[in-house]
């Protein structure tokens, strides 16, 4: 079948979401994960953002081998610079030039003509030839782009000689058959079109960035642009599991498939999810918590008969296990390896294991059964190492309801042990004054969000907590079968990656404003 390429943008768009600002050990974990999916490309980053923008991007660029890693330039020389700069190491590197196309960016963005948007793309593409042998251009907004004007672009990024020719539809404007029709009208009119890939790249503000995508594929294009879990720029970008299992499912009809590893999608799907604080919906397709339950009796009762009758993807396929494996707390620990390995944790060390199968231990005091959901909600808390300045000792609370809520915390700073008393408008307000207090540090919390891990009255809470400090934001999480420990474990959390921020070179968005690309 023809094979289909596949772009990550996840810590490029996808870091672009609302809220989302990942560190350099993260980026490169998560891109460490993309390359055991199976991924052909990285798109790391934006290295002309900021230097710190440039060094994370390094880092992933060093420490991905089996990967194209690529960074993201607007048609200026400076960008240009920053990316060759950024991807020295790289053992596969690649540029993404974009410049926009469309009437609306012409005139209100950019200020150029079309003869000017032309000159501006040449120059750019003949310039990063000094530096790169493969890059990828983009027309940014081609969706909105006049079609002839559009394959004017396309063949001129064809003769000067690019690898790539992206065609984005930015702002998720298109249908299926108005995508199509682009790819169908650019194979059929551009001179030499057979000898670039056409990749196509989708946003999802109308909820039809797959199905575009699919469309594009149906029409000719060789690469597929996406994100894990579909975040990004505003409603999202095309979500690569659904593009991957829609090929593989329907192999019949598309008749092209990807060369992902199908089963590291769930495991990818967590930890993107876990670094971001971006929760996957229940009823996200593929990697969803009821993508394969069943409620409805009669739903029920066929896949017990025959799974097929309703599951059209087992769940084998993304990664996830049907173990009957029960682990309690008189579970040892040889069980609790073999389960962490049924996991996918396999490559923990000996060290680590001991860790978790003491955090473990003191889950299974506290609630009756530790679930699969549970082992992995407490193996990813503290997956990401950052220097612990503050540590949770003692949290005390004391709730009335016709009393105002007070909380008592004990920490473990680098001056010693400490400890104060606060109240609060409610028993977390309480301890977070409390922590604030004790620490020095004056946060704003921009963000809370807790969940059920499982189902039950002992169920794990999970805490997410976003805390800004000025131009600084830092992502916190806890868990624990007590809310309010978890909420407290998170916020700590938190101020410690926010104190290690400090110390990082400083992360600017502001030459991302243009960047509505990806």
């Amino acid at each position: 079948m023809r094979k289909i390429y596949v772009f990550d943008t996840t810590l490029r768009d996808g870091e672009q979401s609302p809220g989302v600002n990942l560190n350099t050990q993260e980026k490169v974990e998560i891109a460490l994960q993309l390359e055991k999916l199976g991924v052909d490309r990285i798109e790391a980053g934006f290295p002309a953002a900021s230097p710190g923008d440039l060094a994370a991007v390094n880092a992933v660029a060093r420490a991905v081998k089996n990967a194209s890693v690529m960074g993201l330039a607007r048609s200026v020389e400076k960008d240009i610079d920053a990316v060759f700069e950024a991807l020295k190491g790289a053992a596969d590197p690649a540029i993404h030039i974009f410049i926009a196309t469309s009437p609306i960016h012409r005139k209100h963005k950019l200020r150029m003509e079309k003869e000017q948007v032309l000159e501006t793309a040449q120059r750019a593409i003949r310039y990063a030839k000094k530096y790169f042998s493969r890059i990828e251009f983009s027309a940014e907004d081609a969706g909105r782009t006049e079609l002839d004007f559009l394959c004017e672009v396309t063949a001129l990024a064809v003769r000067e000689g690019v690898s790539v020719v992206n065609i984005p539809d930015t702002v998720g404007y298109m249908n299926p058959q108005e995508f199509g029709n682009i790819f169908k009208t650019l194979k059929e009119n551009v001179p030499g079109i057979e000898n670039i890939q056409l990749s196509a790249h989708c946003h999802d503000d109308l909820g039809m960035a797959t199905a575009n995508a699919l469309a594009a594929i149906l029409n000719g294009a060789d690469q597929v642009e996406g994100t894990i879990n579909g975040i990004g720029e505003r409603a999202g970008n095309t979500a690569l599991e659904e593009v991957a299992l829609a090929l593989a499912t329907r192999a019949d009809y598309f008749q092209a498939q990807t060369t992902l590893n199908l089963k590291e999608i769930a495991k990818t799907s967590r930890l993107v999810s876990k670094l971001t604080g971006m929760v996957v919906p229940g009823n996200k397709a593929i990697v969803g918590a009821n993508a394969f339950a069943h409620e409805s009796g009669i739903h029920q009762d066929g896949v017990l008969k025959e799974k097929t009758t309703y599951e059209i993807i087992s769940p084998e396929t993304i990664g996830l296990k049907d173990s009957k494996l029960v682990l309690g707390k008189h579970s040892g620990r040889h069980a609790f390896r073999e389960k962490l390995i049924d996991l996918g944790f396999d490559n923990l060390t000996e060290e680590q294991v001991n860790a978790a199968f003491g955090k473990f231990k003191d889950l299974a005091d506290r609630k009756k059964d530790v679930s699969n959901e549970d082992i992995i909600a407490l193996l990813e808390e503290k997956m990401i190492e950052t220097p612990e300045v503050f540590a949770l000792e003692q949290l005390v609370v004391s709730f009335d309801s016709h009393a105002t809520p007070t909380a008592r915390i004990r920490l473990k700073t680098q001056k010693g042990i400490v400890e104060t008393q606060s109240e609060g408008n409610g028993s977390v307000d309480a301890i977070y004054r409390a922590i604030d207090a004790l620490t020095g540090e004056e946060v704003v919390l921009d963000d809370y969000t807790i969940k059920s891990v499982t189902d039950g009255t002992d169920a794990l809470g999970d805490v997410h907590v976003v805390l800004k400090q000025g131009d600084v934001s830092a992502q916190g999480r806890g868990v624990s079968t007590d809310i309010l420990e978890a909420s407290a474990r998170a916020y700590v959390d938190a101020l410690n990656r926010l104190v290690d921020k400090r110390n990082a070179p400083p992360r600017s968005r502001r030459d991302r404003d243009n960047v509505t690309l990806v």
